[in-house]
């Protein structure tokens, strides 16, 4: 069975190639425009890995990622982080202040990426 993955962009246009990206890799991929969007959809999917970008408005990823770990039965859940913002400061929030496992910096390179998401499906770090 094919592993599920949630991305969280508010740009359409990224949001599309990662998906057929994602796709072409053989996984299943829901995708979300706004941290509301996806904390609606978390009540009907248990991804296996949910990819969050930084900079979105209304909710940061920083605090979705805070209140998805907050909501019962996701404590555990696999969030990365998929974002321009690639200072150390940015790093250190992503993974200790916010709870995600991994922080992805854009610009992506396509094979790299796909790499680290399976990686992050298999054997995600704690």
């Amino acid at each position: 069975m094919s592993k599920l993955v949630l991305v969280v962009d508010d740009e359409e246009d990224f949001l599309y190639q990662i998906k057929r990206m994602l796709e072409r890799a053989g996984l299943n991929v829901a995708t979300a425009t706004s941290g509301m969007e996806a904390l609606s959809m978390l009540k009907d999917i248990s991804p296996d890995l949910i990819l969050l970008d930084v900079m979105m408005p209304k909710m940061t990823g920083w605090d979705l990622a805070k209140t998805i770990k907050e909501m019962e039965g996701f404590k555990d859940a696999t969030i990365a982080m998929l974002t321009v913002k690639s200072e150390l400061e940015d790093k250190v929030i992503s993974l200790e202040d916010s709870g995600a496992a991994w922080h992805i910096t854009k610009p992506i390179e396509m094979k790299k990426f796909v790499n680290t998401v399976k990686w992050l499906l298999e054997s995600p770090p704690k």
